[in-house]
């Protein structure tokens, strides 16, 4: 049986209210949608990455059942939060391997059209977590608009919605924050072309 948005939508209600169990219930909900957001994001890693999907699922319900106080209206909400917990495991996992100071086999993701470029090449992603981070500092709203288009996997009208914004604003947002993003890491794009 699938549920209603609305089930959805009274159950994030009673889970900002601190009813643990809520979580529980919705997270069979919500389950598919967030594996599918977990393997757009893995299909962005080089070969051989150890996380899998579930375990991506699995790590972010967990930082969701430790958190307390964070407020969710809807699903959209949601899963924008979700997007950011997604985007931290994926950088924390990359930082614990070791690799981004010590120069192995940096975990890479492409930066593809919907990012910044063409998507032959990849980009670090610890590289663009910082660049984001350096994009969020200079404009907020532009890089939630990243993270939640980029991490979340949300559409347009999805991510406009969760900003507040029309959908236009948002896409104006876009294709700045992509332009700004594709200049922020083409020195590192230019040295990885000409290893």
């Amino acid at each position: 049986m699938i549920e209603s948005p609305h089930d959805i939508t009274g159950l994030l209600s009673a889970w900002s209210n601190g009813n643990q169990e809520a979580l529980r219930d919705l997270m069979p909900m919500v389950y598919a949608e967030l594996r599918k957001i977990a393997r757009r994001h893995l299909g962005r890693q080089v070969p051989h990455h150890t996380l899998e999907s579930a375990a991506l699922v699995n790590e972010a319900y967990l930082k969701l059942v430790r958190s307390r106080g964070i407020h969710c209206d809807n699903r959209l909400q949601f899963f924008g939060l979700c997007s950011q917990i997604i985007r931290r495991i994926l950088v924390d996992h990359a930082r614990n391997a070791g690799y981004a100071k010590r120069g192995g086999n940096a975990v890479r993701i492409p930066l593809n059209e919907e990012v910044a470029g063409p998507s032959e090449r990849g980009v670090e992603l610890l590289a663009l977590d910082d660049a984001l981070i350096s994009l969020t500092k200079m404009d907020a709203r532009k890089g939630r608009l990243v993270e939640l288009r980029y991490f979340g996997g949300l559409t347009m009208e999805e991510s406009a919605a969760i900003l507040g914004v029309a959908r236009e604003t948002a896409k104006r947002d876009w294709k700045i924050a992509k332009a700004w993003l594709f200049a922020e890491l083409r020195p590192m794009l230019v040295a990885k072309t000409a290893e």
